[in-house]
This record gives C-alpha cells, sequence and structure tokens, in this order.
C-alpha cells in the first residue's frame, strides 16, 4: 500500500471508532473473561485496542507487529512474576492482530503454534467481528498458560494486570 495512503487510512480513525467496534458492553464481556481466565492460571492477559498507528510509526512505515512490541513495554506486560504476561493488540486501521507473550510462555510455544493462532482468528477481525476475536485469542491462550502455567489448588492469580481492554 502506498505510504500516504496507509497514513490516510489510521489518521482516519481515533479512539471513538475504537469505542464504536468495542461498545462498553462488549468490553465489560472482554474484562470478565480474562478475569476468569486468570482464575486457572499464573499468567496475566492484557488486551488493547488502538484505532491507528501514531504518525511517527507510519512515518517510518512500521508494522502492528512493531506497535505491539512497543506496547508490550509500555504497559509492563513484562514484568509479570513469572515471566508469562501476554498482550493482545487488535489494530483496527489494518484489522490486524499481534500476540506478544513474556519468555516465560514463548519457551513452551513456537513460533508456528502463535501463527497458527493468529491464522485461526484473522477471519474473524477481517469481517470486523472484533469481540468475537478477542474472545478466541483470550480463550486460545488461556489454554496455553492454563496448560503451562496452572494454579496449584488453593493458589490465587495475583492479577498483576488490570483485566479491562485499553482502547487508545
Amino acid at each position: 500500500m502506498n505510504k500516504l495512503l496507509r497514513i490516510l487510512q489510521h489518521r482516519w480513525l481515533d479512539e471513538t471508532d475504537a469505542r464504536r467496534a468495542l461498545r462498553p458492553d462488549a468490553l465489560a464481556r472482554i474484562e470478565a473473561r480474562v478475569k476468569a481466565s486468570e482464575s486457572r492460571h499464573s499468567g496475566e492477559i492484557r488486551v488493547c485496542v488502538e484505532a491507528g498507528l501514531p504518525l511517527s510509526y507510519l512515518w517510518r512505515n512500521a508494522t502492528a507487529r512493531e506497535r505491539a512490541v512497543t506496547l508490550f513495554g509500555k504497559l509492563r506486560v513484562w514484568d509479570t512474576a513469572n515471566n508469562n504476561g501476554v498482550l493482545i493488540y487488535l489494530l483496527l486501521a489494518e484489522r490486524r492482530i499481534e500476540i506478544v507473550a513474556d519468555r516465560g510462555l514463548n519457551t513452551h510455544v513456537s513460533t508456528a503454534q502463535w501463527q497458527a493462532l493468529l491464522n485461526s482468528m484473522a477471519a474473524a477481525f477481517k469481517a470486523g467481528r472484533f469481540e468475537a476475536g478477542l474472545m478466541a485469542a483470550i480463550d486460545a491462550i488461556d489454554e496455553l498458560l492454563a496448560r503451562h502455567f496452572p494454579l496449584a489448588p488453593g493458589e490465587v492469580n495475583p492479577n498483576e494486570l488490570p483485566d479491562a481492554p485499553l482502547l487508545r
């Protein structure tokens, strides 16, 4: 895509578009799903939905993946006790989803497994079914975290990150 068109596509959208794509009731359901998920394992899931990339990313032709990695750091998803935080990043302008996982989980999940997970959700995002796609992502990551970082009987996840999705 031509650089100017990409810039226009991203700058055309803003946080109000993100709020239209995910209404308050959808945000509440996503938050509840994250909270329920984190009762099964010691991992942390953070959801971030961004309407468009910042201009500085667009000028240098950065990818959604680059932005997701940056937000992984800025939102401190990497800063969990067991190094098992996961960021689910949705970029509305390109209808792209990126998943960035900390090293604790990445030692158990191959790049091919992550890619297969992303591919399985791509259709929902391309069709504009953002809530369904995010719920599927949360469920898939929940399964991975529950398999590799289950809570011991009586153990409680300290909830190190907010459960509510972040809209930008």
